[in-house]
């Protein structure tokens, strides 16, 4: 199965923000993302607007071509920006107004019925929906009766251990993954994946349709230069 290149520009927004300017220029960069192979534009507004600001997100919606994939929190203000804006798919993600990244998956047990009504409505809307979570297989199996289309397994912890030489630190994504499949769930990835890492887990997680990867993505290309790895990226995960 091949799995989709989503490239999360939320750190050249921060760039951008960091200047009060429109250097670098934020629609230009999803475009030359996706002419440079990549399948899918991943953005992360959050409240307080820091790095995406809402207003990115309808530019945006003329800009990709490819899938276009918002994550968040779903309060009423992004709720409301996604069913205006209808990208390709909702990511729901439980962060904190004041997380700097997302740090944990949702709880799908206790927030079962919320989660139910949100995907509902998104899903009534024409959008696909993901949920954002954590490996422990009864999370992933109320996530199935969510009516959610995908998961997103948070990867921080296995690119973590990874890094420290533990490659058995897949195998919960691994029979997460399977799980997921035979529950209906489509599977997608995120959080801390790297050139390092990334053929690795694409090779131990079956059924993956896509990979959401920009803090590391995009400070590789301060070295390598951006066109150059979005390309390793696409070659690491045909493997």
């Amino acid at each position: 199965m091949m799995t989709k290149l989503s490239v999360n520009i939320n750190k050249i927004a921060t760039l951008r923000n960091s200047r009060g300017g429109n250097v670098p220029n934020l629609l230009k960069v999803a475009q030359d993302i996706q002419d440079f192979g990549a399948q899918g534009i991943t953005i992360h507004p959050r409240p307080d607007e820091r790095h995406i600001r809402y207003q990115d997100a309808y530019d945006l919606k003329n800009i990709v071509s490819t899938e276009y994939n918002i994550e968040g929190n779903p309060i009423k203000k992004f709720m409301d920006l996604v069913l205006d804006v209808k990208p390709t798919q909702v990511t729901l993600v439980p962060d904190s107004v004041d997380a700097i990244t997302s740090n944990a998956g949702w709880d799908t047990i206790s927030h079962q019925s919320y989660l139910q009504e949100v995907i509902a409505e998104f899903k009534n809307n024409g959008i696909r929906t993901s949920i954002f979570i954590d490996t422990d297989e009864k999370l992933i199996e109320a996530a199935a009766k969510t009516g959610a289309d995908r998961i997103e397994l948070y990867t921080e912890q296995f690119a973590s251990e990874f890094e420290n030489g533990n490659k058995d630190a897949v195998k919960p994504y691994t029979n997460a993954a399977v799980l997921a499949h035979d529950l209906g769930l489509g599977i997608n990835a995120g959080h801390d994946l790297s050139l390092d890492n990334i053929q690795f887990f694409k090779q131990h997680i079956p059924n993956l349709a896509e990979v959401s990867i920009g803090h590391a993505l995009i400070s590789e290309s301060i070295y390598l230069g951006i066109e150059n790895v979005v390309n390793m990226y696409l070659h690491k995960l045909q493997g």
